[in-house]
């Protein structure tokens, strides 16, 4: 029987490291990839495609999904978030770069920070706790900056849908952990998200009248199945399993990662700017998801 670890080891370093790779490179990709595939038809096939395998997984695993236990009305919640997230973060792409509109989308966790002692009282926030939520703040107002002083609105947009979508991650979380979701397998609560998404991503495609083109090149076919496959499939398995294995706060901390993968690759292989209003706005980012995520006794052994 698996027991919770109280430190992480190479293992859980190296997935996580993997992890953070991997969704920044998505971000890069889904970019790269509305050339060719409308952003939320290229959602709706990345979230069809996971829901599929996932299905298939908890079938050949037994894992029952559909028993009923209490948890539905906050699936469906939880699921509706996770939609409106990715909406935001693939109908954003369009207008910012995947590098401005990842280190917006990893404000989440303050948003947690912010919303969860509402809930659960024990999680009121530390003075560290408030100068993190305070540096991730400022980095959004100065990155914002940028988009304001663009020669036209289109940037400011994207980032606006960024700093929404890591509202609606935010959210989720909150949802997630007030609910008695906190209770069901990691296999059922990700599928809430993505079935949630399957139904309604298509919906919001064709009702914002996006074209379905079936011919696909041999480029976009690879993204989609790195996007559904990889990522949503795989990645957000492991995350959830590493996130009952191993501790939370130690775990989120890497998040910071992400952002800074998708700006290295956004400016290898799509030739976005790095500004250093942007570089600043990640280094402040980062602080303040370290700071967030500190622990209670930091100066305490055991």
């Amino acid at each position: 029987m698996n027991q919770r670890k109280t430190e992480l080891d190479p293992l859980a370093i190296g997935l996580l490291l993997a992890g953070c790779l991997l969704w920044g490179f998505q971000q890069v990709l889904i970019k790269a990839t509305l050339l060719e595939v409308a952003p939320l038809f290229q959602a709706s096939l990345r979230v069809l495609g996971a829901t599929l395998l996932l299905g298939l997984w908890c079938f050949w695993r037994r894992i029952p999904l559909f028993k009923a236990d209490g948890s539905l009305a906050a699936g469906l919640l939880a699921g509706a978030l996770f939609a409106a997230e990715f909406t935001c973060i693939y109908t954003g792409m369009q207008y910012t770069s995947a590098s401005r509109l990842t280190v917006f989308l990893y404000t989440s966790p303050f948003w947690v920070a912010l919303l969860v002692p509402l809930w659960v009282g024990a999680e009121r926030l530390r003075g560290l706790q408030w100068l993190g939520l305070l540096a991730a703040f400022a980095a959004v107002l100065f990155a914002l900056r940028e988009g304001f002083l663009a020669e036209h609105g289109a940037t400011l947009r994207g980032d606006l849908l960024g700093v929404l979508a890591g509202l609606f991650w935010g959210l989720t979380t909150v949802v997630i952990r007030t609910t008695r979701l906190t209770q069901i397998s990691a296999e059922k609560l990700l599928f809430y998200q993505l079935a949630a998404s399957a139904v309604l991503m298509p919906l919001l495609s064709l009702g914002l009248g996006e074209v379905w083109h079936w011919q696909f090149s041999a480029f976009a076919i690879g993204s989609l199945l790195v996007q559904a496959v990889l990522v949503a499939f795989i990645s957000y398995l492991v995350w959830m399993w590493m996130l009952g294995r191993y501790p939370a706060t130690r775990v989120t901390v890497f998040v910071f990662f992400t952002p800074l993968f998708a700006l290295l690759l956004g400016a290898l292989w799509l030739d976005e700017p790095v500004t250093p209003g942007l570089l600043l706005a990640l280094a402040m980012v980062a602080l303040g998801i370290v700071l967030v995520n500190r622990p209670k006794n930091v100066g305490q052994s055991g």
